[in-house]
């Protein structure tokens, strides 16, 4: 997930991610009246299975997916059911989700090499963005006049990241296409100026960005180390699923509406990432980003 650019998302996009939104809500709000009930039986004297249950069914349960002090050497997968999003992309066979769901993995990309993309970033979004928090560097555009070093460390990594997520939900890799926007971003505790700074609104990403299938997040800092806040949260129906950030960490998920997401707001310190998606349609597909 990425900074959300609130400002590209048509009116019938904007109902769509409501409509998703509504629908957690009414779930959520089921398991909060069963919670009410069960703590009506806890003050009547029932046993400490029912604090277990309360604590099941409460709309406030968040779990951490993988936390910052964790190394996985192969991918934490997380299976969801696969929304309707996908239903008209039976032409694209070699890349249409047989699974969906959400997977993180620290064995992609070195602690080294997001270093070194950190710096590139840091250089990179020096040169211009918003004084509102959060900015976001197309890696088509502004990054291009980085120089070599920053294209040979990109394609690279995108192709590992191409190929893990690939192997993790069963798809072809070559059937994979890389789409636009692909970016670094930028998120501090500064006040937000504009909508585009807004980046902690829950969304999906086909609806937002239209050509994603797959995204992927590259972290490049340290959650509680670098920043506070600014975790990534998967907002189910009932209950929240949280990644902590690692520099090298690489978070990535389906990006149909079946991952309704968002970003925690960033409390101190500054938030590093870059993000790369993926689409089954070649009309959406982009280049590498090359050198002038």
């Amino acid at each position: 997930m990425a900074v959300q650019r609130r400002g590209n998302v048509k009116n019938s996009d904007s109902k769509a991610i409501e409509k998703k939104i509504k629908r957690a809500n009414a779930q959520r709000q089921t398991f909060t009246w069963r919670g009410f009930i069960i703590v009506l039986l806890l003050l009547t004297g029932s046993s400490a299975v029912v604090i277990w249950l309360y604590m099941s069914l409460s709309d406030d349960v968040t779990e951490t997916l993988v936390s910052r002090r964790e190394v996985l050497t192969e991918p934490r997968l997380f299976l969801v059911q696969c929304s309707e999003d996908y239903e008209n992309y039976k032409q694209f066979p070699g890349c249409t989700p047989k699974k969906c769901g959400r997977a993180v993995i620290d064995s992609v990309v070195t602690k080294e090499e997001a270093q070194a993309l950190r710096r590139l970033a840091e250089r990179g979004l020096s040169l211009g963005g918003s004084d509102g928090g959060a900015s976001i560097l197309d890696l088509h555009s502004g990054a291009l006049s980085m120089g070599k070093k920053f294209v040979n460390i990109y394609r690279d990594v995108r192709g590992r990241i191409q190929r893990v997520i690939a192997e993790t939900f069963g798809l072809d890799s070559s059937q994979m296409y890389l789409t636009k926007p692909t970016f670094f971003s930028h998120i501090n505790s500064t006040s937000a100026k504009t909508t585009h700074d807004e980046y902690w609104h829950p969304h999906i990403d086909k609806v937002t960005y239209g050509s994603f299938d797959y995204t992927s997040l590259l972290y490049l800092t340290d959650y509680g180390v670098d920043f506070g806040g600014g975790r990534f949260i998967f907002m189910d129906p009932n209950s929240n699923r949280t990644v902590e950030p690692r520099a090298g960490r690489v978070s990535f998920f389906s990006s149909g509406s079946e991952n309704l997401h968002r970003v925690e707001k960033v409390v101190w310190g500054t938030r590093y990432a870059i993000t790369v998606s993926f689409t089954c349609d070649p009309d959406h597909a982009i280049a590498d980003p090359t050198l002038p």
